[in-house]
Parts: C-alpha cells; structure tokens; sequence
C-alpha cells in the first residue's frame, strides 16, 4: 500500500469528521458522558479535530492537507493551478461521509435514546441559530475568510512544524467568536457530507436532512474562497 494526495485528503477528512462531529455527538446526544458539555466543549473539540486531521492528512500522503473545498479552491486560485481541485474535493467528500459514518456507529446506541430530531441532524451538520439566509451566507463567508488569511499568514511566517497545532487555534477562535449564528461549517465537505452520511444512514428516530438550508455552507465558504484566492493572488501571497 502506498500513501498518496488523494488518499491523505481522505483519511485526513474523515479523521476531522469522526472527532468534530463526535465531541458534537457527545455533548448533544442523551445519556453519553459528556451531554449538556457546552459550547467551550464543541468548539475545544473541533480545534482539537482540525489539528489531528492535518497531521493525519500529511502521514497518508498530502503535505498540503487542506481537509476543506474551500482551501482547495483558494489555493487553485492563488497559484493559478486547478489540477488538485477535482481529486482534492472528491477525497475530502469521501472522507466526510466516511467520518460521519463512523460517527454514527460510534454512538450507536444513543441516537434512539435522544427524542430531538433537530440534535440528532446537528450531530452530523450545521443549521442556522436564526434562519435568514442572506445573515447565514454572509456568517459562513466571514468565518471562511478569517479561516483561509489565517491559514496562508501562519503558514507563510511560521516555520517551526507549530502550524497545524495554531490552525487548530485559528479554529477554536472562529467557534467561538463567530460560530454562534450558523454553526460555523466553514467547510463545505464538513457540512455536505455528513448531510448525506445522515440522509442515508438508518439513524434511529431521524427527521429530516434540511436540504433547504443545505446550500448557505456549501455556496458562503466557496465565495469566501474565491475572494481570498484573489486577496492572496493580487497581494503575491
């Protein structure tokens, strides 16, 4: 067996998935050790899950690690160069439903102790806390673009291996400074693939996907990556 891009983004993406989505299911779920853990919880745990994905991510193959349709699509963008964007986000698909999944067996037996549908879907993917699209797409954009200039400054000046642990910073800080009104997917492989890992699991007790706001965390971080491909590309980041 050999490592590869490909295979990094995967496995990477999934490793993101099943420990941010998992501490989401800890803290949600009824009658786990952590319910009721809070937002320091969520956010804490997802820092810790970005963290690991990258280091993951660069053991099976992609020094780039970007985990993230976002940061593929920015990074295209920058370096004028497409070639990674479809494999890239084909992996990071993959590894999201993939994590999701693995989720999802993990808590096997709490999804029927847990009544609420709407925790159950917030286990796998976002929604907003007050549903107005316009005010969700522009919280998914800014949250993206904090996350993608912060990612390209840390990476351009810092020079001792301590990026993935200060993306991992970067992340916790979005949680909690702007995560409170969608959620803060910032990702569009973190939120289309665990929507579809929970539209077709036979989760139990489940309500529906929320395909009509499927759309705001998918379309926010895309434009926000457009917009720092052409920040970082006309500053000659």
């Amino acid at each position: 067996m050999t490592t590869s891009p490909f295979l990094g983004e995967l496995i990477g993406t999934a490793v993101l998935i099943l420990l941010g989505n998992g501490v989401v299911a800890n803290v949600l779920l009824n009658k786990t050790k952590g319910n009721n853990g809070g937002l320091i919880a969520i956010t804490a745990g997802w820092a810790f899950a970005v963290t690991m994905g990258i280091f993951v991510a660069q053991k099976f193959g992609s020094a780039d690690a970007h985990l993230n349709p976002a940061v593929t699509v920015a990074m295209a963008i920058k370096n004028s160069d497409y070639s990674n964007v479809l494999p890239f986000i084909a992996a990071q698909m993959i590894g999201a439903i993939l994590g999701a999944t693995l989720v999802w067996l993990h808590y096997l037996s709490h999804w029927g102790a847990t009544n609420d549908q709407g925790l159950k879907l917030a286990a796998f993917s976002t929604s907003p806390a007050i549903a107005n699209a316009p005010a969700n797409l522009i919280s998914e954009i800014i949250g993206t673009l904090v996350l993608l200039i912060g990612v390209i400054a840390l990476y351009s000046t810092e020079g001792s291996g301590m990026s993935p642990y200060l993306v991992g910073v970067l992340v916790w800080a979005i949680g909690l400074s702007l995560g409170g009104t969608t959620g803060y997917a910032i990702n569009p492989a973190r939120d289309l693939g665990p929507r579809i890992a929970h539209a077709i699991l036979p989760i139990a007790g489940k309500g529906g996907s929320d395909w009509g706001y499927a759309w705001v965390p998918v379309v926010g971080p895309i434009v926000a990556a457009v917009i720092a491909g052409a920040i970082m590309s006309g500053f000659g980041f």
